[in-house]
């Protein structure tokens, strides 16, 4: 999804500023960020309809983290759960659904493989990262599949300031941990081009406890991006690919490893045939391998896509966005002797009317998705915005989302071809309050209803063999709470989530997710100094095989200190009490470390 982000952000404030009041006051806040994911437009997140959190280029620097997954954790009501160090296995829960229940795409491509549904978050260099947009609540109707719990959407490094920029970084840290970044851009008024190269190397610590292994990971990810106009015709290309060994142990702590390579191709061309219509295509083409080096076992989805997208200015006050969807996949597997081969082909076609008058603000969107194997599937968002005043909003919102079961589920360990995709519906009621110039306050209450949600089931419990079925509805209730002020040379955010994650047939809490979660942040400058402190509070959680999770505290520090104009210093200091916790049953976790980098950016 192509973003420009200084004229986005002038497009998306000039637009909400003829809308109603209450944008316009926003609009007119100079720390506003740009959200593009919600509605597949530009538009000021602290605006929009749908919950939504942006974290800026700013935030990544300042993070030194080894992953995206290391700054997405620290946001109330995502869960990141990681089966031990740098590398290994992670998932992300958003809202209290399940982990494939959320959507990742890179650059508005989707990346979640057919093999076994969940993204390789662990993989993406935050190096690389311009911004990360998670929306929270169903999007199924402008994406597809799997967003039922929320849309996370990573947006690579495009440097478009005219001239030619160069840096470069180099960091360490504990478990023989070393890094290094090299960026290289050129850009002109209608042309730019630039390209990436991060490597990530750690000895890492024993995954599993009780295990005396260290185990690794290896990390080569580089990107490349251009675009140029031809005539009426913007056109631009992207590229992403990180690929790499991670080292992990078995259930009986036997040390292996495996191969993953993880890549993104897109062309994309635009136009505007008249002045009040905008159309682009995106055509793309996603790879998702990995190979066990101790056996044959291996999964491996390649998918090719078209999204076709039109946006059209009726009126001042009334936007029609439509478009098609079409991808056809192959996902291929081998695990403990049973693999599969499967093709599908699915599209999908939406329409979505923006509406506003004066204090209102009127969503509604339709979408209709065939897939080769489950059919037809109708979704649906409606979202209504009432300001009063010129610092205050009421939203109420609703929307059904679906997730298609992925090959693993049907034809892997388990599978089940007769299974039905899991269906939603999301009711929300928010409000936004501008508290000052600097200031804003966002209040969400909501209802996730989810039927013919897939589970294994045990049908010999001396084999504990079992296959997927759909068996149970799950509700999930939440209250969130997002705060946040900024001053010349300092800003802090809070944030709070309260969620009900329930099994609706027997009561039970939904595995690895909290009920509770608070998240704090706050950056100070001093000259060229800059301090902060990122704080999360989790509490108990259940976990496999009827484990509980103690609730646990964590608190990192960051500083970077500008030696010049061209050199700095960034230090991170992980887990500064050194608290012992646990993700995942069973699995380790890091203790307190320091990491240290050096940047040199010429400008």
């Amino acid at each position: 999804m192509k973003l420009n982000l200084m004229a986005g952000r002038v497009a998306a404030a000039a637009a909400l500023a003829a809308t109603c009041p209450f944008s316009q006051a926003l609009a007119q806040d100079d720390i506003a960020n740009v959200l593009v994911t919600a509605a597949r437009y530009a538009e000021d997140v602290d605006s929009a309809l749908a919950p939504a959190v942006v974290i800026s280029r700013e935030t990544l620097d300042r993070s030194v983290a080894l992953d995206v997954t290391e700054v997405l954790r620290f946001h109330a009501g995502i869960d990141v759960v990681r089966s031990g160090g740098p590398g290994q296995s992670t998932s992300v829960f958003v809202r209290g659904a399940e982990s494939n229940h959320t959507l990742v795409l890179i650059d508005g491509v989707r990346v979640n493989p057919g093999t076994i549904g969940t993204a390789a978050l662990q993989n993406i260099a935050p190096e690389l990262i311009e911004r990360i947009e998670v929306v929270k609540g169903p999007r199924s109707t402008l994406y597809g599949s799997d967003a039922i719990g929320g849309v996370i959407n990573v947006i690579t490094r495009r440097d478009q300031t005219p001239g030619g920029r160069f840096s470069t970084q180099v960091g360490t840290g504990p478990y023989a941990t070393r890094q290094g970044t090299a960026q290289a851009s050129f850009a002109s008024e209608q042309s730019s081009a630039g390209a990436a190269v991060s490597w990530l190397n750690s000895d890492g610590f024993p995954t599993r406890i009780g295990s005396t292994t260290n185990r690794g990971f290896d990390n080569l990810s580089v990107s490349a991006n251009a675009r140029t106009q031809i005539g009426e015709v913007d056109a631009a290309v992207r590229y992403w690919q990180a690929s790499g060994s991670s080292e992990y142990s078995d259930f009986f702590l036997t040390p292996v490893d495996q191969d993953f390579r993880n890549s993104v191709a897109a062309l994309e061309l635009g136009f505007a045939p008249t002045g009040h219509w905008r159309t682009k295509a995106i055509v793309s083409r996603i790879e998702d391998r990995s190979q066990q080096n101790q056996s044959p076992d291996r999964l491996r989805t390649e998918r090719y896509a078209l999204d076709w997208q039109n946006d059209i200015e009726v009126t001042d006050r009334n936007r029609i966005t439509a478009g098609l969807v079409y991808s056809t996949e192959t996902a291929e597997a081998m695990s403990f002797g049973t693999g599969f081969d499967i093709d599908t082909d699915i599209a999908t076609a939406y329409l979505q009317n923006t509406f506003t008058s004066g204090r209102h603000e009127l969503v509604l969107a339709a979408g209709y998705t065939d897939h080769t194997t489950f059919g037809n599937h109708t979704t649906w968002n409606a979202e209504y915005g009432l300001g009063l005043g010129d610092s205050t909003r009421v939203i109420a919102s609703a929307g059904t989302a679906f997730r298609a079961p992925d090959a693993t589920d049907r034809f892997g360990f388990g599978g089940n071809p007769l299974l039905q995709p899991e269906e939603s519906t999301q009711i929300e009621l928010s409000l936004q309050q501008r508290l000052s110039g600097r200031q804003t306050l966002r209040l969400n209450a909501f209802q996730n209803d989810v039927d013919q949600l897939i589970e294994y089931v045990i049908t010999d419990f001396t084999t504990f063999d079992g296959e997927l079925r759909n068996t149970d509805q799950a509700r999930i209730r939440g209250l969130e709470l997002a705060w946040s002020m900024q001053g010349t040379d300092w800003q802090v955010r809070a944030e709070a989530s309260h969620q009900q994650p329930k099994n609706r047939a027997t009561g039970e809490v939904l595995l690895r997710r909290a009920q509770n979660s608070i998240a704090l942040g706050y950056v100070q400058g001093f000259g060229p100094v800059e301090l902060g402190i990122d704080v999360l509070g989790v509490d108990e959680r259940n976990d496999f095989g009827g484990a509980r999770l103690d609730a646990y505290a964590l608190a990192n520090v960051t500083a970077r200190y500008a030696m010049s104009a061209d050199w700095s210093v960034l230090a991170r200091v992980e887990n500064v009490f050194n608290k012992q916790y646990e993700l995942a049953s069973g699995y380790n976790t890091p203790d307190r470390g320091l990491f240290v980098a050096v940047r040199f950016a010429p400008k």
